[in-house]
């Protein structure tokens, strides 16, 4: 079953990458993207394609899933990572060309659609004004690891767990929290301030002392380290402009 399950993922990531790539010029870099990245990396990519004039193509998931494909052959060029953890364990294995770099530091939030105080978030928590709280699942996303961590630290994790919803990765999380499907959710600072404008939210920071740093992770795979483009980007995403961007939707960067 175990070795179904991994052919499966591996179809999958491949056909992904397939379709994705249909139409597009000849200088294309696939990045495997970690799901908290999602809002920045759209305009990573367009501000990279007006300074080279080469394609990105993101494919977004949980990081631990990405990582499952890249071991199964997904067709990636670079792996931005919402952890360090995962490039480390590839890079270790083989997988890719460099040791990871961290790109950006993650910033924890808790968001609701309602108008609450979150200031003294736990107590919201365990109130009777949320039923239903989401986080993404620990085992394979960063930011869900983040949550649990904090959660802990408070006291409440196990006081908490039948109101709990795991989503799959904070993708997920943030449609749960879009849509109202939950009370609120742990996020990134970046889906609130891509969001907010558009759709009522309060968010409020978690402190950062309440959970081991969200160090991103950056690695260039082994199959790109000729790859000129690939390595082009990989490159760009460390330079003042693309750390602007970066720090405008809601990340730390060295």
């Amino acid at each position: 079953m175990k070795a179904l399950i991994s052919k499966i993922i591996y179809f999958a990531a491949v056909m992904t990458a397939l379709l994705i790539s249909s139409g597009a010029s000849a200088q294309v870099v696939r990045v495997a993207v970690a799901a908290n990245l999602q809002p920045v990396i759209k305009v990573l990519q367009q501000d990279f394609k007006k300074r080279t004039g080469i394609t990105i193509e993101p494919v977004s998931a949980a990081s631990g899933t990405l990582a499952t494909q890249i071991r199964n052959g997904a067709p990636f060029d670079i792996f931005m990572s919402a952890d360090t953890e995962l490039p480390k364990a590839l890079f270790k294995d083989g997988f890719a060309a460099n040791a990871p770099v961290v790109y950006a530091q993650g910033i924890l939030i808790l968001c609701s659609r309602h108008k609450v105080s979150l200031k003294k978030w736990w107590e919201i928590l365990l109130s009777d004004k949320v039923t239903r709280f989401a986080i993404a699942n620990p085992a394979v996303a960063p930011y869900g690891k983040a949550a649990e961590a904090a959660l802990k630290r408070q006291g409440v994790y196990d006081k908490l767990k039948s109101k709990m919803v795991v989503g799959e990765s904070i993708g997920q999380v943030n449609t749960y929290i879009s849509t109202d499907a939950v009370n609120a959710g742990f996020t990134t600072l970046a889906f609130f301030r891509e969001n907010s404008s558009k759709i009522p939210l309060v968010g409020w920071t978690i402190p950062d002392n309440t959970y081991p740093p969200i160090e991103q992770g950056m690695i260039l795979l082994k199959r790109a380290e000729d790859n000129a483009a690939a390595i082009k980007f990989y490159k760009y995403i460390f330079t003042a402009e693309a750390k602007k961007l970066i720090v405008k939707y809601g990340y730390h960067v060295l």
